[in-house]
């Protein structure tokens, strides 16, 4: 079944092929909000992609047009994706407008995108096309809505309906890299980039006909994108597929769903492991059985040994098994995966030194549980057709051990970023892309330490925000996964200092803040070595994050500074 896109030059090429050979298969398993479900075959997958493909032609979209899709998560969002591909069009997925994010700066990058990468087309929701359509009044672009597409309308055997010249150095669609404020990078990848990703990764992972993924993943994210669409959908693997804002309503829907569909590979970002742990109530997981799992892959965030033994705790009950859980290290910039941890069996740890670690950039090994020591968890091994290194500023390669910027090059490399040459030039330098994450090898494996920008240096130790903001979640009376630590620098010290802020729960439980903050410094003082300048508690809600998800430090430095510090 994997084998089957080795001589595919575009991912639309074995879709195409799989409706007219196998067109009863089941492609896609929709949960919808009211727990309801969608089967879509091989064939009706083709047909609904044929008819956006038919409505875009229509109105002249064709080859290397740029089409945005700005859609709720559904059977809808996939549909139209893969017809803009049909005609050899570029389609980039935007997240919707959610309550959480704000509606002027939305319309604003909305807008933006549009103007500045040039898009032919966008397709939306029917109650946000005069919305769209009065922003982008003077831009040339045209703004179709959903329901304007009519089921069957295509002639979708008719090659004229389809790219007429496909090529895999083509592009084949835009990731944008999240944010609040600002245009964002488009992460450029041609077919042949991402079907390369797809044969090496399928490899790592031991893909086979078997397999079913289940997944709640944002569409506009790289691990939702590749591991929770793109590949099942040309691999021929079922996808179970539901929404996001279904799953953190109502978290144990997506381990119902690997029950009942015999779920063997999920992807979740490390804040879900908490989420899970903390939020399913054991009377209603009675009778669930998770045995038909064969991988859980911790993706997207940094990764906490304790995030793992939470999860594993709460459900090897149900047939959770430490084998099951995985690690990889991903990028839009590289498709999706860097680096897997081999299936079959738990990621390896590599206890380290705290201090050497944070003063001279080395990490030095330690007996398990020793005190000043922590345990980092193996992003695992590069996949097939990947390389990856460790530089130091200077570029020059480092030795096992030795902490740097981590560098990479593959066959499933971006092509550029979107109409952006000079950014471009910048990452991407003598075929290495260079990452801005930090981290080191041992034994042939990743482990990940954070982003360099977010480095905070006080009194000359490298402190990342993550290992703070691990422990904060930890604590009883916060809100797990709303922390957010920064540094600001200290004038009458002449160094960083460390500010944390973290979002209370609504209910207590009888602790008071005061002891809630009590416990944080002490427990950051006994992990890291080191001490908060300043603690703020706040109320639900006040910590901003990214579209998808993650944890928007410059954008909570500035709101710290306008609201506790505004006179500087």
């Amino acid at each position: 079944m994997t084998g089957a896109v080795q001589s595919d030059q575009t991912l639309i090429d074995p879709v195409i092929r799989r409706a007219h050979q196998s067109p009863g298969q089941t492609t896609l398993v929709m949960i919808e909000q009211d727990g309801s479900e969608t089967v879509v075959s091989a064939a009706e997958f083709h047909q609904k992609a044929a008819d956006f493909a038919a409505i875009l032609k229509r109105i002249g979209v064709g080859p290397e047009d740029l089409v945005v899709l700005v859609l709720k998560h559904s059977q809808v969002l996939l549909s139209a994706f893969w017809g803009a591909m049909y005609l050899g069009a570029i389609p980039s997925i935007f997240p919707f407008l959610t309550e959480k994010l704000d509606p002027g700066l939305y319309m604003d990058r909305v807008r933006m995108l549009v103007t500045g990468e040039g898009a032919k087309a966008v397709i939306t929701f029917p109650e946000f096309k005069d919305a769209l359509t009065a922003l982008l009044a003077d831009t040339g672009c045209r703004v179709i809505a959903a329901d304007e597409v009519r089921s069957g309308s295509s002639a979708s055997n008719q090659p004229e309906t389809l790219w007429q010249d496909p090529s895999g150095d083509e592009i084949a669609f835009l990731q944008h890299s999240s944010g609040t404020t600002g245009l964002q990078k488009g992460v450029a990848l041609s077919h042949q980039a991402v079907l390369n990703q797809i044969r090496a990764y399928s490899q790592a992972i031991e893909l086979n006909d078997q397999d079913v993924v289940v997944s709640w993943l944002p569409l506009y994210h790289d691990m939702g994108l590749i591991a929770g669409f793109v590949m099942p959908i040309v691999t021929g693997v079922p996808l179970v597929l539901m929404s996001p804002f279904h799953w953190i309503r109502d978290p144990k829907v997506l381990l119902w769903a690997i029950e009942r569909h015999r779920g063997t590979l999920c992807w979740l970002p490390n804040f879900a492991y908490n989420h899970l742990a903390r939020t399913a109530r054991p009377t209603a997981l009675e009778g669930l059985e998770l045995g038909s799992l064969r991988a859980v892959v911790n993706c997207s965030e940094p990764v906490y040994h304790q995030s793992h033994l939470a999860f594993l705790e709460k459900y090897s009950p149900f047939g959770l098994r430490e084998e099951m859980l995985s690690v990889s290290y991903a990028m839009a910039e590289n498709t999706f995966a860097v680096t897997q941890t081999r299936i079959g069996r738990p990621p390896a740890l590599d206890w380290v030194q705290i201090a050497p670690l944070q003063a001279e950039s080395q990490a030095v090994p330690a007996e398990p549980g020793a005190e000043g020591a922590v345990a980092m968890v193996s992003c695992g091994a590069p996949i097939p057709g990947t390389e990856i290194a460790i530089a130091a500023p200077d570029g020059t390669r480092l030795p096992e051990r030795n902490l740097g910027e981590i560098v990479l090059r593959s066959d499933c490399m971006l092509s550029g970023y979107y109409n952006r040459p000079e950014i471009t030039a910048e990452a991407v330098r003598a075929g290495w892309y260079h990452t801005g994450d930090m981290g080191y090898l041992a034994g042939g494996e990743l482990y990940i330490t954070g982003r360099m920008k977010d480095l905070i240096i006080v009194g000359g130790k490298n402190i990342y925000p993550q290992d703070l903001e691990a422990i904060a979640n930890h604590i009883p009376g916060i809100y797990p996964g709303r922390a957010v630590a920064f540094g600001l620098f200290d004038e009458r010290i002449g160094s960083e200092v460390i500010v944390m802020v973290a979002e209370l729960l609504p209910e207590l439980d009888g602790i008071t803040p005061a002891e809630i903050e009590r416990q944080l410094r002490q427990q950051v003082v006994a992990q890291t070595e080191v001490t908060l300048a300043d603690v703020r508690l706040v109320e639900e809600r006040w910590v901003i994050k990214t579209s998808s998800g993650k944890i928007g430090r410059a954008d909570n430095r500035n709101k710290y500074l306008e609201q506790f510090r505004p006179n500087g």
